[in-house]
């Protein structure tokens, strides 16, 4: 054999040891499990990936060790054993050709943000954001952030990572998560891990898988309407496409002639729109799934207030996906009630924002639910309001009570009952701590009463012990009350923890939404 043949042997042998290593896929993980992360306590903690068929992965955290083998389509997961609050640790995710290390983990609690722009609003945008900026030295609050992502499908990763919370890390951070993760690392003094994953503008429909909004019939007008989105978009496009060559022409006269350029056409709404159903839930849900966490805040509704009854279903049916999906069990999920915003009306009137928060109370029939009220912290020219530090501590008080046993007051009164005795109406609540209180030892403002033809007026309303009296000379016969009531209402019901009282009404008339689809 030639020396030419050995050496052209030799480099082909070389040249098919490694194909074989470049055809061997690393073992990988999603960016949700990265350095700074924090494990949730007490449960076990799904951890995945991805690696050849069949290969063999183990993981290692401390005493723990879990071992997997890849499915057929290269997919492993191991459950990690329960652990308790504490760190750092390191863990090691080794398979046949790498090992993968995640340094600087804490485990304590775990709680994903989400929603539309209020839940977006970053810490340099709130109230007295230079003080608390410089004040977001918290080594054990980690943050992580779920870049915006539509999709027609479930992805499996996102682009994001792990941070310590420090006066770098926090401006862009999400305001309302990071002031209710403070509310809890204080009170439970234990790490904690926030996701953030949230779109300004978005419906609650965006957050919602595909099949759930197909198991509904009454979702269908909302996949009608994308379906038929998408299917007519390349015409759509084409046309829009067409429409911009026009406005260029347009554009460069006026700009020749020394006149304004006309507007430019605004771009068609298509498959990568953020309010397309099911999108976000693709996009920014399912890449952190099933990251063990221990529940869920939210602050949308603002986008589906012209459809508020449609809410009534969409938003418990939102929540439930999301518990379907996790595969954790009915874990808290917490919201908050949209705020008051724009001008005062004079008179009583119907309200769409008002029907949205209806449905928001609605919800709380389901089990493990919360809501933090803010109807007193709104901003009539802003529909962002920059007071998110009390809307984190309310939502806070709802976790601390519910998910974490403590005994304190974490609502403000909710409508209970009513009872019409002698031409006046008795009003029932539930969380009455401390007792009910007119804010400002005012007289109560904000009760609207009608009789059977459904005309509401302004009543006197007077607190006598645990309930509250209502009554107007001009309705002597009356059948219904309902209390803030507008998109921006005047009110002052209270109860002895400084909490509001959530609107309500004691009618069932249909509202101004009730045929929006």
């Amino acid at each position: 054999m030639s020396t030419r043949r050995v050496k052209v042997g030799v480099f082909l042998s070389v040249l098919f040891v490694v194909a074989a290593v470049s055809a061997s896929a690393a073992v990988t993980v999603p960016s949700i499990i990265g350095d700074h992360m924090v494990l949730q306590q007490g449960m076990k903690a799904p951890i995945w990936g991805k690696a050849d068929p069949t290969e063999a992965v183990t993981v290692k955290i401390g005493d723990c060790e879990e071992k997997a083998v890849a499915d057929a389509e290269g997919r492993w997961q191991v459950a990690l054993s329960k652990l308790k609050a504490g760190g750092p640790f390191e863990m090691t995710i080794a398979g046949e050709s790498n090992t993968i290390t995640v340094s600087d983990i804490l485990v304590g609690e775990v709680w994903v943000g989400s929603g539309q722009s209020n839940m977006a609003m970053a810490v340099r945008s709130c109230n007295n954001a230079d003080q608390e900026i410089a004040e977001a030295g918290f080594p054990s609050i980690r943050l992580f952030s779920v870049e915006r992502k539509v999709s027609g499908e479930p992805v499996d990763d996102c682009v994001g990572a792990w941070t310590a919370c420090t006066p770098e890390t926090v401006p862009g951070f999400s305001a309302a998560l990071y002031f209710f993760g403070r509310e809890l690392h204080k009170e439970l003094d234990v790490p904690l891990g926030l996701v953030h994953t949230s779109w300004g503008g978005t419906p609650a429909e965006a957050w919602t898988s595909y099949p759930s909004l197909e198991a509904n019939p009454e979702f269908k007008p909302i996949l009608d309407r994308w379906e038929n989105i998408i299917a007519n978009y390349p015409a759509t496009l084409k046309a829009y496409e067409a429409k911009v060559a026009e406005w260029k022409k347009a554009a460069e006269k006026a700009k020749a002639d020394g006149k304004p350029a006309p507007k430019k056409p605004r771009t068609p709404v298509g498959p990568g729109h953020p309010h397309r159903a099911a999108g976000l839930f693709n996009g920014m849900i399912a890449p952190i799934l099933p990251y063990a966490i221990q529940g869920a805040i939210w602050y949308q509704g603002e986008s589906n207030a012209s459809r508020a009854y449609q809410y009534r279903a969409l938003f418990p049916a939102m929540i439930e996906d999301w518990r379907e999906a996790w595969d954790q069990g009915p874990f808290p999920f917490l919201f908050v009630q949209l705020a008051n915003f724009r001008a005062v009306e004079p008179e009583p009137a119907e309200s769409d924002w008002a029907e949205l928060r209806e449905a928001q109370t609605m919800t709380l029939s389901l089990k493990n639910t919360g809501m933090a009220v803010i109807i007193d912290i709104g901003e009539a020219e802003d529909i962002h309001p920059k007071n998110k530090q009390d809307v984190g501590k309310r939502l806070a008080l709802a976790a601390l009570a519910e998910t974490y046993d403590k005994e304190i007051p974490y609502s403000g009164p909710i409508y209970k009952s009513m009872k019409v005795k002698d031409g006046e109406v008795e009003l029932k609540f539930d969380h009455t701590d401390g007792g009910l209180v007119a804010k400002g030892g005012e007289a109560l403002k904000g009760f609207a009463i009608a009789g059977a033809d459904k005309k509401f007026v302004w009543a006197d309303a007077v607190i006598d012990g645990k309930k509250v009296v209502v009554s107007s000379d001009q309705v002597p016969e009356p059948v219904a009350v309902r209390y803030a009531w507008a998109i921006n209402p005047v009110c002052n019901l209270y109860n002895g923890a400084a909490l509001p009282a959530s609107p309500f009404r004691t009618d069932d008339w249909p509202g101004v939404t009730v045929n929006n689809k």
